[in-house]
């Protein structure tokens, strides 16, 4: 089996691309890169494939949950690893395709990630909250637990500093044992393949999609989301198009200010994108000169799988 990854910002074309190499060769089947595709019910601004789609060609780690459930990334990092088992199985070929880097990553590289010590967690923030110690007392302390974390992280980088020693002091392991993290780029057996587009079409598109989006029913979807008994997830309401369609839904802020700052956020999530995977030298970038579904069949091998 080949695991090829095909990335980019939203609204970039992947999930097209993806779709069109997969038809057409009969031997692919795609495994979805995304964060908030596992949500059952979250579908248009989610760009999920349709039933259509999936129909013809078949996709994985979408709909996993309800948007009740909580989903980390240790649970997508598992049932990745078992749809590429159930793919290698069959004799296809796996193609990853989304944005969420950090899902990527956790796929790609098979991250390591520690556990969560809310215990630990609690008694260094009210140390810190009631003045006993600083930022940089605590950066102190992990220096002398763990020098090499020390060392990666700014010493009043709160966040970074208590995740760190939480995770040392509660697993009794250095916190920079756990894998290379995320400043390394390890050789790695996956091609990783990501779509180029000037960040004025990149704006274009997003503005459009929602738009349409709007035009089609998302604020119904978001209704429904909103109405179900479980309610959503703190990490579910999160996303992008329905964060800001629930304000307007619960709280009553006016439909077109909800819009205008769903196109915005996304924006601003798409550049930040950008610069995430600008990180990883190990991406191949497309260009005009090559289309990306000659980067893919390269990529997956150029043989034809029908003959």
């Amino acid at each position: 089996m080949t695991v090829v990854s095909l990335l980019g910002v939203t609204a970039s074309g992947k999930s097209e691309a993806a779709l069109d190499v997969a038809r057409r060769r009969g031997d692919v089947e795609i495994v979805s890169v995304d964060s908030m595709c596992v949500y059952r019910g979250m579908d248009m601004a989610t760009s999920k494939p349709t039933p259509a789609e999936q129909a013809e060609v078949p996709h994985h780690l979408l709909n996993l949950v309800d948007p009740d459930e909580e989903f980390t990334v240790t649970q997508f990092q598992r049932a990745a690893r078992e749809a590429l088992e159930g793919i290698a199985t069959r004799g296809h070929h796996a193609l990853l395709v989304g944005g969420t880097g950090l899902y990527l990553r956790a796929v790609v590289d098979d991250l390591q990630f520690p556990g969560r010590y809310p215990d630990v967690k609690a008694a260094l923030e009210g140390e810190l909250a009631a003045g006993r110690v600083a930022v940089p007392d605590l950066h102190a302390r992990l220096a002398t637990l763990d020098p090499v974390a020390a060392g990666r992280m700014e010493p009043n980088n709160q966040r970074r500093v208590v995740r760190a020693l939480e995770v040392t002091l509660g697993s009794g392991r250095p916190f920079s044992t756990f894998g290379p993290g995320l400043e390394g780029y390890p050789p790695t057996p996956v091609a990783m393949i990501g779509l180029t587009m000037a960040s004025e079409e990149v704006d274009r598109r997003i503005a459009g999609r929602f738009a349409r989006w709007v035009e089609e029913g998302l604020l119904y979807e978001v209704r429904a989301l909103a109405g179900r008994p479980g309610g959503i997830s703190r990490t579910a309401r999160q996303a992008l198009g329905y964060r800001e369609l629930l304000a307007h839904v619960e709280d009553g802020v006016p439909l077109g200010q909800c819009v205008e700052e769903a196109v915005r956020r996304t924006r601003s999530f798409a550049r930040r994108q950008a610069a995430w995977f600008r990180r990883d030298p190990r991406i191949v970038w497309t260009d005009p000169d090559v289309s990306p579904a000659q980067l893919l069949d390269q990529a997956l091998g150029a043989h034809d799988p029908r003959s």
